[in-house]
């Protein structure tokens, strides 16, 4: 589902860059070698659920020292700085002087590590529900599925100028492939193959798959969307909202320079 400028779910916990395998693994209040042949696998799946613990632990107990982290977790400090070192690498959390509330002390404030917004984005949100419940109450209150249409073609509007830019100019072969390559710094992780007597645009992640598995309106106006950026009559032929792995459209392979004037319905 096409979403303007998205954020993509950013690097999260699990796809923080792993670290090199430096043949000792910290575990909770003790030290122990790695014993020799141990997987480069291995270490790096402990190195994420440690890494994973530190941004945790911040979520829960607030903007943390790297010495209230070293206790909490029965790491030590040089530990804790290594993962927090990747961490910010990731832009998962970020260093900053620590909030002193009434009077100062001598001294420079501590140096604290909170989670930046990406990092919270790592953990479980509501986002889902929230939208859900929004599109609710618009078809309750404003005139039901027409409005919910209504609200995703002009939420698609809205975001339209970036995708047409993409394609403007683009030799009418050439279209799928600039839409999915734009789809894809968007986060969306598109493609365009070809198919029998056309092509298949395939996006293989969709930020509002669980939304649209209540409104599929907006699967709808994203393809009535595609139809009019293409020029040419499209087909969705799968979404993920339906249980597909992939969102698929296809586009026939005769593009002419006019407008659609009907897109495929969502089959849902």
């Amino acid at each position: 589902m096409t979403q303007g400028t998205v954020r993509p779910a950013g690097p999260g916990l699990s796809g923080s860059k792993e670290l090199r395998n430096n043949g000792v693994v910290k575990n909770v209040g003790e030290a122990r070698e790695t014993p020799v042949g141990t997987p480069q696998e291995e270490l790096a799946t402990g190195e994420r659920s440690t890494r994973n613990r530190v941004a945790r632990s911040i979520l829960d107990h607030g903007p943390s020292t790297v010495a209230e982290l070293a206790g909490r977790l029965g790491l030590t400090q040089a530990a804790v700085r290594r993962h927090l070192d990747a961490l910010a690498a990731d832009d998962v959390v970020e260093a900053r002087e620590q909030r002193v509330y009434g009077a100062r002390t001598r001294g420079r404030p501590a140096k604290v590590f909170a989670l930046t917004p990406c990092g919270r984005d790592a953990f479980d949100q509501s986002y889902d529900q929230l939208a859900v419940d929004a599109l609710r109450w618009i078809a309750d209150r404003e005139g039901g599925d027409e409005a919910v249409a209504a609200f995703a073609r002009a939420r698609i509007a809205a975001q339209a100028d970036g995708y047409r830019k993409a394609v403007e100019g683009v030799a009418p072969e050439h279209r799928a492939e600039a839409l999915a390559k734009a789809l894809t710094a968007d986060g969306y992780a598109a493609t365009a193959r070809s198919a029998p007597v056309g092509e298949q645009l395939c996006q293989h992640h969709c930020p509002v798959a669980h939304v649209a598995e209540r409104f599929p309106q907006l699967c709808e106006a994203e393809t009535e969307f595609f139809a009019e950026l293409l020029g040419t009559h499209v087909q969705r032929l799968a979404t993920i909202a339906h249980g597909d792995g992939v969102c698929t459209t296809f586009i026939p392979k005769t593009i002419t320079d006019a407008p659609a004037s009907t897109a495929g319905r969502n089959p849902a």
